[in-house]
């Protein structure tokens, strides 16, 4: 057996069935996001929005004080709060001795904002034009919607996962979705491009979470080999 053959089939043996499940739900949240840009950019349907929009309208028009505090929840997936919350986390776990769920917090939010903007970038849609504050950027798929939901996402996994603290998870993932209604409430963005950042922030934290747990595994297996290698000698 060639050295080629060796490396594939150990690549092949981390291939658990929890890394198998994340695949699967990776292309989930891929086919919705694919489906909304179709139902916008090739159908060009606002059926959806304009419902969504129906719906909040009538919240306020019932509850006008409600704004004010939408705006507050709203915040709290913006950048100048996702930023220094992400990088105090970073710390915080490499501080605790969680090195690699430091690094699995570093690439999913870097990841996830410069994919963001990318997809921003691509699908150029513009923001609507009755928002309720003052907004910058392109809207589809929705950055408080997709970050929202791979930082908030990302803090359930490790609490649930690796610090024994699953309690917090379903909450958690409960925010991120609140936070993503803020943005429709507010016209800040449209119900699709909120659902389409949940659906592309999803496919991101996956994607990130599976392609860690390989390289991980990969590069315990390869330490692990060079110790018996030396041990054998």
């Amino acid at each position: 057996m060639n050295r080629f053959t060796s490396r594939l089939l150990a690549l092949a043996g981390l291939l658990t069935i929890e890394v198998a499940l994340a695949m699967v739900l990776f292309v989930a949240a891929f086919g919705v996001f694919f489906y909304l840009a179709r139902v916008v950019f090739v159908h060009h349907s606002m059926a959806l929005d304009s419902w969504a929009a129906g719906i909040v309208d009538g919240w306020r028009a019932a509850e006008p004080g409600l704004t004010g505090p939408v705006r507050l929840v709203t915040f709290f997936a913006a950048l100048p709060f996702l930023l220094p919350a992400s990088l105090s986390g970073v710390l915080l776990l490499r501080r605790a001795r969680h090195r690699r769920e430091s690094w699995e917090l570093l690439v999913a939010m870097a990841g996830g904002m410069i994919l963001n903007q990318l997809l921003k970038l691509y699908f150029n849609r513009p923001r609507p034009s009755n928002a309720l504050l003052q907004t910058l950027g392109l809207s589809f798929p929705s950055g408080h919607a997709m970050l929202g939901v791979t930082f908030y996402g990302c803090l359930a996994w490790l609490l649930a996962r690796h610090l024994g603290h699953a309690r917090w998870a379903l909450p958690l993932l409960l925010w991120a979705g609140l936070i993503g209604v803020t943005r429709v409430y507010l016209h800040a963005h449209y119900a699709t491009d909120v659902l389409a950042g949940f659906a592309g922030g999803a496919a991101w934290l996956v994607l990130c979470r599976a392609g860690i747990k390989l390289f991980w595994k990969e590069e315990q297996a390869v330490f692990e080999s060079a110790d018996n290698d030396m041990e054998s000698n």
